[in-house]
């Protein structure tokens, strides 16, 4: 694949190996692996299919330099040496953010305001303009991090973080981010064409994305993208990906996706969802209590992000959920159970240990994600 550019897929803490499988399954090179982030090389088509088809990605950022700077002078010369103007158009906005950890320049006001002072300056020189810039164009957010006094500038080509696919209508309480739940079924071996539930769906997000994923559907494909406004990148692009999107989508691959929630209004908003990402038909949804789970299946996938118990009052009701979901599900011995949850005494209440453990993060949760693998049938 030519490379134009360097892209970092932003992710979130414990899932940058999976993010990091879908973006060499897209067929990119020079793949590397970082904390919170997998940086990769692109060419302009590859910002579209990146923004369209990663499922468990937050951003995609497009990196225009790297160097290091311990003085403001530093961060203003180096800033303003690179070539803004090769991305930003001459009515572009360029709001600019930042963070900094464990460097000289720790304060992110001035950092910010320092890196817009020298894109002005870069930009009034490249298109001859003595006053200021009317920004009044396309949307090109700039963010500079620094960590450890290495600066890294880019472009968010993204938008609206990924886990915003355009079907969440309604949700509950605490709900699980798009991203997670595509990772949680990409870390099991289900494919398509077996039985899935999900005991607590709540508002329906990990059978929806199972449904995207069992039928190869681009996760990104209802919504927009900052990039696709860039005068750099030719709508062609755009036009393209999604082409490909829609040939490569599996609309004829039968699903067995189940989603169960106690709490009917839950499942209503479920259903809602589903219907807002065009997968109406293609899940079933049951209001039922999760140990009224039965099967005749041989096998199948359990997958759920069942209620920790955070709150005072709610952990003992959780745990005692927990115990006799343990003995309910030990009579499927051949299905294959995922359960994701912050209790950490969970292998003791299910009454098993699990095969495999991954630790994760839902939002600033620590969990742990259960993993018990079914006996060949």
């Amino acid at each position: 694949m030519k490379k134009d550019y360097t892209l970092i897929a932003t992710a979130a803490m414990g899932l940058e190996s999976v993010v990091a499988k879908e973006v060499k399954d897209l067929g990119f090179e020079n793949v590397k692996v970082e904390n919170s982030r997998v940086v990769f090389d692109a060419d302009a088509a590859g910002i579209a299919r990146a923004n369209l088809w990663l499922r468990t990605a937050d951003r995609v950022k497009l990196l225009i330099g790297e160097f290091e700077a311990k003085t403001y002078d530093e961060l203003f010369e180096q800033t303003k040496a690179l070539p803004w103007e090769a991305f930003i158009s001459e009515d572009g906005e360029f709001p600019v953010i930042g963070k900094s950890h464990k460097s000289k320049l720790y304060s992110v006001p001035d950092c910010q305001s320092i890196v817009k002072k020298a894109i002005v300056e870069r930009m009034k020189q490249k298109y001859g303009i003595a006053q200021w810039l009317k920004e009044s164009g396309a949307l090109y957010r700039v963010e500079v991090a620094l960590l450890k006094d290495q600066v890294t500038l880019t472009l968010d080509t993204s938008g609206s973080g990924l886990h915003k696919r355009g079907y969440r209508i309604g949700q509950g309480e605490a709900p699980l981010k798009e991203t997670l739940a595509a990772a949680l079924v990409q870390l099991t071996n289900w494919r398509g064409d077996q039985p899935f539930y999900d005991l607590f769906c709540g508002s329906g997000t990990i059978p929806i994305e199972a449904a995207l994923i069992g039928q190869n559907i681009a996760p990104g494909f209802n919504r927009e993208f900052a990039a696709e406004n860039w005068s750099f990148l030719s709508a062609d692009i755009w036009d393209k990906a999604l082409e490909e999107a829609e040939d490569l989508a599996n609309y004829d691959q039968e699903l067995h996706i189940f989603g169960t929630d106690i709490n009917p209004k839950m499942i209503d908003i479920a259903k809602a969802n589903a219907t807002e990402a065009g997968l109406g038909d293609l899940i079933t949804w049951k209001q039922m209590n999760a140990l009224d789970f039965h099967s005749d299946q041989l096998g199948g996938y359990i997958i759920s992000n069942p209620p920790y118990g955070e709150r005072i009052g709610q952990k003992e009701e959780v745990e005692k959920l927990y115990e006799k979901l343990g003995k309910h599900l030990a009579q499927y011995p051949t299905w294959s159970i995922y359960i994701m949850t912050a209790n950490e005494k969970f292998e003791t209440l299910f009454g098993r240990e699990a095969s495999k453990k991954r630790k994760l993060f839902n939002g600033f949760i620590r969990t742990d994600y259960y993993q018990y693998f079914g006996k060949k049938k």
